[in-house]
Order: structure tokens, then sequence, then C-alpha cells
């Protein structure tokens, strides 16, 4: 059973919202010695990325995975093509992944004695939140310091019925209860291609409609390219830098009228074009607090907020990088400092980027574009997945892993890897890259023994391509 807490107790934390970023704040706190309560408007601990974002999309693109390894089997040729799945039969493997993650995090509220209140919260004063509970009883609570980490939701433009059974958003295409023949996506951000890859390696046709004249464009440009290509090779009709006028949706199909005059007819549309903080009806402008157009706050270096510098905010409420793994980061470090309002602790610069594509994208650190326009003199060792013996072994040999590295010094300056595994490799070079002085250098993987054969010895491989082109 979860703690209570008194209502009239003045705590240390109030935290605003169990996803990452609110675990992250709540779970340091406690650790630390300071009274801490979680307010939680679900019925369940966790947050969207538990239960409607991350782990959802995640665990079904696994599954998607898993179909495919096993129809590419030799092994499995006679049957392979007889086994078909559908989209909702691959969404209830998904459901179990979520059940064993909320059964872990209740846990963790319970062994560290923070109570959880499942309701509504908005601020009555700077140091007060009011709590409307299930069946409309009002609970107060006052505390010293405030944590905002309640997350985001997809952006949904007003003039798009998204009540029709044809229209969903990466929250509500979860509950998709057929396999569509044709699906268009709109908004071809990381939500936009990864669920690209999933519906198309279903064998369903999509169209990705992109208002931008490329994928991704924060990526490496070699990255975007390879991104690109095994799309349109997969089968997905890519169409950048197209802009939507309107959405007819009839109770047969959904038609995207485009600026251009084009229209694209599909049985399903996905909108994908963005999120929006969670920030209305928790009163902020009674504290002179007020989010942006999309909803999100701004905070100093050290996640405050300038207006109520007590009031901390963290995660996707936040805005970019909105990834879960930040998120977490960003909670653990507004806690710290209000710990300890001295603390000199800085989060790290560059942030993993994992995009959960089929092949699997991870970058970390600048792009050649950004090193290019700096004027830094850098080089490149690359190798591509085919050329590794592990790779050829699995079959995954699409991909490659790319090490931007400073010419004179040898420090890594960034790390871009493209296919299978994509997320895990990066970490390799991330230990490597957070080192300081000479023990951030290229020549590490050179002179390093990596097991034979693992993914891991392309390390190895592209520090010696990028030694080899030095003159």
């Amino acid at each position: 059973m979860i703690p209570t807490v008194a209502p009239e107790k003045e705590l240390d934390v109030i935290v605003i919202g169990s996803g990452p970023g609110g675990e992250g704040a709540a779970m340091k706190s406690a650790k630390s010695g300071k009274s801490v309560v979680m307010i939680e408007r679900h019925p369940q601990v966790g947050g969207g990325c538990t239960h409607w974002a991350t782990i959802p999309s995640k665990s079904l693109r696994q599954s998607v995975q898993q179909v495919l390894e096993f129809r590419r089997n030799p092994l499995f040729t006679m049957v392979a093509d007889s086994v078909q799945f559908t989209f909702p039969q691959l969404l209830r493997a998904a459901q179990t992944v979520i059940r064993k993650q909320v059964s872990m995090r209740r846990d963790f509220y319970l062994r560290n004695h923070v109570p959880v209140i499942h309701g509504t919260g908005r601020f009555v004063d700077p140091h007060t939140v009011e709590v409307v509970v299930p069946g409309g009883a009002r609970q107060v609570y006052r505390a010293k310091n405030i944590v905002i980490a309640t997350g985001s939701r997809p952006y949904r433009p007003a003039d798009v019925d998204f009540n029709h059974p044809r229209i969903f958003d990466s929250d509500t295409i979860l509950k998709l209860n057929d396999t569509p023949d044709i699906i268009t996506i709109y908004g071809a951000g990381v939500v936009g291609c990864e669920y690209a890859s999933i519906f198309r390696n279903l064998g369903v046709k999509v169209n990705l409609v992109h208002n931008r004249e490329k994928l991704l464009d924060y990526l490496d440009d070699e990255i975007i390219d390879a991104l690109s290509y095994h799309l349109r090779d997969l089968g997905v009709i890519i169409r950048h830098s197209e802009e939507y006028e309107r959405v007819e949706a009839t109770s047969e199909n959904v038609i995207l009228h485009l600026k251009s005059g084009k229209k694209i007819k599909s049985d399903v549309l996905l909108w994908a074009q963005g999120r929006t903080g969670n920030t209305e009806g928790m009163g902020l402008e009674k504290l002179g607090i007020t989010p942006n157009s999309r909803g999100q706050l701004t905070v100093d270096e050290r996640y405050r907020i300038p207006q109520q510098p007590h009031i901390y905010a963290v995660g996707d409420v936040v805005g970019p990088p909105a990834l879960a793994s930040a998120s977490y980061d960003q909670g653990r470090f507004a806690a710290t400092h209000i710990i300890d309002p001295n603390a000199d602790l800085r989060l790290v610069s560059y942030i993993p980027i994992g995009i959960y594509t089929s092949p699997e994208i991870s970058s970390l650190g600048r792009t050649e574009r950004e090193l290019t326009a700096a004027g830094v003199p850098y080089e490149v060792g690359q190798v591509p997945f085919r050329s590794l013996a592990r790779a050829q072994i699995t079959g995954n040999t699409v991909g490659m892993l790319k090490l931007l590295f400073h010419r004179q010094t040898l420090e890594i300056l960034g790390i871009h890897c493209f296919g299978d595994q994509a997320a895990e490799i990066v970490h390799i070079g991330q230990a490597i890259m957070a080192q300081r002085g000479s023990a951030n250098t290229i020549e590490y993987f050179v002179n390093t023994t990596f097991n034979y054969p693992t993914m891991a010895e392309a390390y190895r491989v592209a520090a010696l391509n990028g030694l080899n082109r030095l003159c």
C-alpha cells in the first residue's frame, strides 16, 4: 500500500506528473531525506512514456522486428509466409511490457515511502497545490519546492476532427482495431518516421508527408540520406515540402488535401505534427507564468521557472530534447539543486538520440554540417556494417558507424550510427567521449581489444579508417 500524507503538512517537495522527469525528481528527493508527494492525474504511474509513447511504440516495433526476422530466417521458409499478424495482435504484446513497467514503478514509490495522490493538480498560490481526486473531493498540499513534470500530448490543430474513427494521433493510434491497407502519416519527425517503419514492415502501404525539405534535419546529412533511402527501399512514399490545407474524412477513407493541390487518399490518417505541453488548467497564470504557444514552460539553466524560482519544470513540458532519458536526468538534476542550492552540478552538453526506425538511428555530439560551419578541422572514420562478421552472422548488414574527430588532437567530436542496435552501440563511444583530456581520443578504439565477432568491433575498424585518412 502506498503511504499517505496529511494534506495540512508542509512538504519539502511536490512533484506533479509521474513520467520519467517526475520520477527522477521524486526518487532523488526521497533518497536524500526530503518529504515528497507525487501527484498523478492518471490511475497508474508512469506517465505518457509508459502508457502511450516510448514503451508501447518500441514494444510494437520489437514485435514487428521479430516477425520480420522469423520470415527472413531460411530455417522457417516453408511456414513463414503462412504466418500473418495483425496490428492489434502485436499491440497485445506491448500491453504485457506496460503492465510490468507500471508494477516496477509503483514499487519505487512504495519502497521510498513517496505517497502518490491520483488526481488533477492546480496551483492555489506559489506554494500550494489543490488536487481534485476521483469522485470530486479536493485535497490541498503545500511545499517549499514544486517540480512540474506534466509531460506533453500530441499537437492537434482545431480544424482536424480527431473524433473521427479514421483519424489518429500518436496516442490514439494504439487503439487502432484493425490493420489498414493504406495509411497516410502527416509529419515526419521521430514519431512519423518510426510509425512509417512499423506499418510498412507490416505490409501496409505508407504515405509519409513532410513540411520540410529533409527528414529529421538535425541529424548528420549522411544519416538522413541513409534513412530516406531505406524508407523508400521499403516502399514508403515520402513527400517533402508539403503542407496540409484540410482533411476530408468519410466512413470509407480519409483524403489529405495539400496546399500544392495534391490529394492523398488512405484508409486512416496518423497526425504526427509535434507535441503540446500539458500546462492547461494548472492555474499558472495566477503565478505570473505564461506557457508558449505549444504549452511549454521556459526555465533557466537549473530548470527553475524565472518568475517563481522555487518552482522547477522538467521533461517534455519544457520542450526539446523531449527524450525519456533526458527527462529523467533533468528531474534528478532539479532535485539535486533543491537539496543543495549551491551545488555546481551541470547536465552533460550532448545527449544521445535514439530513433527506433527500421533500421535504428542513434547520434551523439556534432554533425559534419555543424563542424564545417564552425571551422573545426575534423576527419571522418567509418565502417559499413556489411564489413563486420557479427552483422554477417545475424544478417543485419544494413547500416554504418561514423566517427568524427579533430585532426590535430584526435578528440572525438561526434558519433553517428545507423543500423541494427544503433541505440546500444552509441553508448560505447559515449563513455569515451565523456572522458577529459587525452582520454577522449579516437586512439582509444585502436588500442583496445574488442570481443570478436561483435558489433562493438565497429569502433576499432572505424577508428583505423579515420586515422588512415590523416596526412
